[in-house]
């Protein structure tokens, strides 16, 4: 007899699921790993600085967090044929719910060219306040950016609400917002094993789960 799963259950599942995946089919590589402890840590670190200086904290969120979490994924994350999961790079890149690395390379030009158009117009044609010093012209560059990331989360989560379900979407939404504290707790000693000469993860953990879930009356 089939049981009813309540909504809180099924969401905190998807929740799971979708943390699992981008751990076992994106984060395999212990630099990639080391450079999203560090991305993680800057959040966080924007996360704190927000309320009292957003300049600060937009400037952590993008400059530090978002370069080192994306370098990790473009020039060190394997992209040859995944045994483990038993996937192409291709596959992988066709099923994910977030930003795969074509979508993330439409966002981040959006945003290293965004400030361009504060050279065309300062104020972004009245939208923000005319600069009269330096600090002005880099909150008209936070506020530029801080938008594009509210209108990337939130355009990628209608998306998946209105094309998977709304659990999916909100899931995801989820996900992208504790990412850095899950980020700090999985991958803390991701830099101690880079130390030890381990360039990638054996992911055991990984292997373990997937064995348990394939076993019969699993």
């Amino acid at each position: 007899m089939n049981q009813l799963v309540s909504p809180a259950n099924s969401f905190l599942d998807e929740l799971r699921e979708q943390r699992f995946d981008d751990h076992r089919y994106y984060h395999q590589c212990r630099i990639n790993q080391s450079l999203h402890f560090v991305s993680a840590m800057s959040f966080l670190g924007a996360y704190v600085t927000v309320a009292f200086d957003p300049v600060l904290a937009v400037g952590l969120g993008w400059l530090v967090s978002m370069t080192t979490r994306q370098a990790g994924h473009f020039f060190f994350e394997p992209k040859g044929y995944d045994r483990l999961n038993d996937a192409t790079h291709a596959h992988k890149e066709s099923i994910k719910v977030g930003y795969n690395l074509n979508r993330k390379i439409w966002l981040l030009s959006t945003w290293a060219l965004a400030p361009l158009l504060l050279v065309a117009s300062p104020s972004l044609f009245g939208l923000l306040r005319t600069p009269t010093r330096l600090y002005d012209h880099a909150h008209n560059v936070a506020v530029m950016w801080l938008w594009i990331g509210a209108a990337a989360l939130v355009a990628r989560t209608l998306w998946l609400c209105a094309h998977r379900s709304v659990q999916t979407g909100l899931a995801w939404f989820t996900k992208i917002l504790t990412d850095p504290f899950h980020d700090v707790m999985l991958y803390w000693r991701a830099p101690l094993h880079l130390l030890r000469g381990e360039r990638y993860d054996p992911m055991s953990d990984v292997a373990q789960h997937l064995a348990t879930r394939a076993a019969p009356g699993a």
